[in-house]
């Protein structure tokens, strides 16, 4: 008997503004890699794919550019605003293929089973419900399953308006196969252990390579072992995302992590270095994104000695935290470490240098870490403080100090504009003050139009910081 087929989708994302800044569907390309080795045959499209073939002639498409890192600009569509949404100054784009060469791979795939969509931020969520409704058009009785981000924080929304026939909350690996059994009545021999497999993640959690010795065992999913996520999917591998650990054991008031994983899982040194090892030997990949909430908490059991076996193996990488990093962390012995291992840069979430959130560091924290990190050899430009901007009640006198401050001690600020994010503690204040109903509708969470902006914060205001904050160190 033919093994089932399955289509993931990483759909398009709407929005006035997107950057590839080391982005990609870790989640949905680790389910990939566990159905494979389960034995379904899995076709991927990725909207977002900025090397399709045609997209350079394609019309209508503003193209495209790599830039260092392998990070870069996606191919762009400009498209009428959402009506809720008029009041914003700035265009708004459909980001990744145009519709034509979407449909076009669609066509080349075979029937599937199912059809697998993902979700990003909560505003992205009409890219997701457009490559719904095209792949129910082609296929009207394929059910579709949508996960992610936008499913898991806005899953009432989800199921009211997205057209999928199922909607999956949290993480995917532990319900999945069970959901595919229920679709097309073809039992896996791993569905059992799938099914406990936060059980099973806890407290340590192992990878393992498709080609490797375990790649059999990996089919039953035993425990600490789970596959490498399919980035050979990928039409190039210009960089690869790394998770070395699940979820976060801090619970800020204004973050979403611990709503998408509950517990906070960690995998094995070893195993993160095998990941880069391979990643790097067998595709020549030299660029890596952490994407770890906390990767740097119990740094002398964890991040430092993978740190330690990256530099005793020799190769040449480049390492970068996009998430950004716990700065009460660092001390000299780990500046020095993430020098050496080829920290392109290091993030740091400062926040705010008021007392108005959760504290996760004191300025005189931050600024010990900037020491040590000048000290190992990172110049200013290379120490990245994240401000939020735009907070519940924040005055714009709060956001200068914070900019000044960090500019003062030989950092570099970089402000990111506040996102309500549904159940986060500041998600009340939020919906108190923004100008725009954030209950009801999720594409006023996006920080691009500040939704808590007003009174005497003004766009005049975000211009002036944002000039104040580029100005040299």
């Amino acid at each position: 008997m033919k093994n089932p087929s399955l289509l993931l989708i990483n759909p398009w994302i709407y929005d006035f503004a997107l950057y590839d800044f080391w982005a990609r569907p870790l989640g949905l390309l680790y389910l990939a890699s566990l159905l494979r080795l389960n034995g379904y045959n899995v076709s991927y499209i990725d909207c977002l794919d900025r090397y399709y073939p045609g997209l350079e002639e394609e019309p209508g498409l503003t193209r495209g550019v790599t830039r260092q890192f392998g990070t870069g600009s996606f191919y762009r569509r400009r498209i009428p605003k959402p009506s809720c949404l008029r009041d914003i100054p700035r265009y708004f784009y459909r980001y990744g293929l145009s519709q034509r060469l979407f449909l076009e791979a669609l066509g080349s795939v075979e029937k599937p089973a199912a059809v697998l969509v993902t979700s990003g931020m909560t505003y992205w969520y009409p890219g997701a419900f457009e490559v719904i409704r095209l792949a129910k058009e082609r296929w009207p009785d394929v059910p579709v399953i949508l996960g992610g981000i936008y499913a898991t924080i806005c899953h009432e929304h989800a199921k009211a308006n997205s057209g999928a026939d199922f909607i999956m909350d949290g993480p995917g690996e532990n319900r999945i196969l069970p959901l595919l059994e229920k679709i097309t009545g073809e039992k896996t021999a791993s569905s059992l252990e799938v099914a406990d497999l936060d059980d099973l993640l806890c407290p340590t959690f192992d990878f393992c390579c498709p080609g490797d010795s375990h790649a059999s065992l990996a089919r039953h999913v035993v425990p600490d072992m789970v596959p490498y996520p399919a980035f050979d999917l990928q039409r190039r591998i210009d960089y690869v995302c790394l998770l070395t650990s699940r979820g976060c054991p801090f619970n800020c008031s204004y973050c979403a992590s611990h709503l998408l994983q509950t517990k906070f899982l960690r995998r094995s040194p070893g195993n993160v270095v095998a990941e880069i090892l391979f990643w790097h030997r067998e595709h020549s990949v030299r660029d890596f994104a952490f994407y770890d909430d906390a990767l740097l908490v119990d740094a002398e059991s964890h991040i430092i000695p993978v740190l330690e076996a990256v530099i005793a193996s020799g190769i040449e990488a480049n390492f970068h935290s996009p998430n950004g990093l716990h700065a009460r962390f660092i001390n000299a012995k780990l500046a020095g470490l993430m020098h050496r291992a080829g920290f392109s840069a290091v993030r740091l979430g400062l926040e705010t240098t008021s007392n108005r959130l959760d504290n996760k560091v004191t300025f005189e924290e931050f600024a010990q870490a900037v020491s040590y990190l000048k000290e190992a050899g990172f110049e200013s430009d290379r120490i990245i403080a994240y401000l939020l901007m735009g907070l519940p009640g924040q005055m714009p006198s709060e956001v200068e100090n914070a900019i000044r401050m960090v500019q003062k001690c030989g950092a570099s600020p970089y402000l990111a504009e506040y996102s309500p994010i549904p159940h986060t503690e500041l998600w009340k204040d939020a919906v108190s003050c923004s100008r725009y109903d954030l209950e009801e509708e999720p594409l006023t969470h996006n920080n691009s139009v500040i939704p808590c902006l007003g009174g005497k914060f003004t766009w005049e205001d975000v211009k002036r910081l944002k000039e104040i904050a580029h100005a040299p160190v």
